[in-house]
């Protein structure tokens, strides 16, 4: 039997890794069929799998997905339900910076590699006259490790996916005030296939379905996805798509 590749963006928060491997263990009985699952952890580590890797299945970030669909031959599938891609602007709360406007040309900002959160973070920051330019930017690994810079007080400020941020330890949260969050609603990250899948149905039903049994319950909770998957048109690709491409404009 052929074994299908199947790719998570790496900016999911690190507790749901177990999620991610019942989701793939029900999928392969449900669409009988083989499928490998790969969890890169940094952006650089996915786009190396995408270059060499037979990839047949990714949960996609929006941004990239804008390019998987129109450049490589992925289609999208699903989105998860009530779950849209948001992020969170945060400083130290031992630092004198308690709004947006406390941010200075010449700031340095932490985040890890996911362009999605800085196309976000930037059009916030455009409210308070500061553009990417403006700015000092510091990649880190994770987010976790930009909270950490922003903490030690190397970093004035960090962005965040707010899921993440709101996994972060209470601890940690104590030492961050957050300046702003995002609310766009129509972004989130989606579920693709190649064109070419021959098991492209059988896999499509199977996670739309998810939600109906006790086992895909589960599954979707340890994801933070409870209401699980709904449908994707190519028009509803197309909207999400163009709107990513107006952030970047």
């Amino acid at each position: 039997m052929t074994t299908y590749n199947m790719l998570i963006a790496p900016d999911f928060s690190p507790e749901r890794f177990a999620g991610w491997h019942m989701f793939n263990t029900l999928i392969q009985k449900r669409a009988e069929l083989n499928m490998h699952l790969n969890t890169p952890t940094s952006h650089a580590e996915q786009q190396e799998l995408l270059n060499t890797g037979d990839i047949h299945v990714i949960y996609a970030n929006p941004f990239d997905a804008a390019a998987l669909i129109r450049e490589q031959g992925y289609r999208a599938i699903a989105r998860p339900i009530g779950k849209s891609d948001e992020m969170v602007i945060a400083a130290s709360v031992n630092s004198d910076i308690n709004s947006l406007e406390d941010l200075t040309r010449g700031a340095t900002v932490a985040m890890a590699n996911n362009r999605d959160v800085k196309l976000i973070g930037l059009r916030l920051l455009e409210a308070v006259d500061l553009e990417e330019a403006d700015l000092n930017w510091e990649v880190t690994e994770t987010y976790q490790a930009a909270a950490r810079q922003v903490i030690k007080g190397d970093a004035q400020a960090a962005f965040f996916l707010s899921e993440i941020f709101h996994s972060f330890s209470r601890l940690t949260k104590t030492q961050l005030t957050v300046l702003i969050e995002s609310d766009l609603a129509d972004i989130s990250h989606v579920l693709l296939i190649k064109n070419d899948l021959a098991n492209g149905p059988a896999l499509t039903d199977a996670i739309l379905n998810f939600h109906n049994d006790d086992d895909g319950k589960e599954a979707l909770t340890e994801l933070g996805m409870p209401q699980g998957f709904e449908a994707m048109s190519e028009e509803d690709a197309e909207f999400m798509l163009d709107l990513m491409e107006t952030l970047m404009d």
